[in-house]
């Protein structure tokens, strides 16, 4: 038997001004995004936006649904936009920022386990690493690539 360790790198930001200016354009994108959320029953706000290889910037907001589970994250939102609307592009960069009523908690919302195995299946399919933000209101985390968010991830294109 081997024992292992499985360690996890990011950065942390304080506020958005110690962010590169894309990165910075980026989450204000996602801030932005948030304010088309539809979450009458949760009371959840999300706001997500990624960005593309070109620049690109595409919003998405979830999107919930009296016929729950029909609603949609508002990373999927965003993403699935982005693969429709530009599928020879590949996803740069991901932000996130979400909370109750509207507030933003300090510590930031996370991607559920659907949206970071999407994340992933994007990376995957780019062939190259996606960055992700996850925005509180007291700090950032930045991730270099999906795989910190998710490891181990499921990809039926290498097995």
């Amino acid at each position: 038997m081997i024992s292992k360790t499985l360690a996890i790198k990011y950065t942390e930001y304080a506020t958005v001004d110690e962010m590169q200016p894309a990165d910075r354009k980026l989450v204000e994108a996602a801030i932005e995004a948030r304010q088309s959320s539809y979450s009458p029953y949760s009371h959840f706000s999300v706001g997500a936006a990624v960005r593309l290889e070109d620049g690109t910037i595409v919003k998405g907001a979830n999107q919930e649904n009296a016929a729950y589970p029909s609603g949609l994250c508002a990373e999927r939102t965003a993403m699935f936009a982005a693969g429709a609307a530009y599928p020879h592009l590949a996803m740069d960069a991901l932000a996130l920022v979400g909370g109750a009523w509207g507030e933003t908690p300090d510590a930031p919302a996370t991607p559920c386990g659907g949206c970071r195995q999407v994340m992933a299946e994007y990376q995957t399919k780019s062939g190259r690493p996606m960055k992700v933000f996850l925005v509180g209101k007291s700090r950032i985390l930045a991730f270099d690539k999906v795989d910190d968010l998710l490891p181990f991830i499921f990809d039926t294109l290498k097995a």
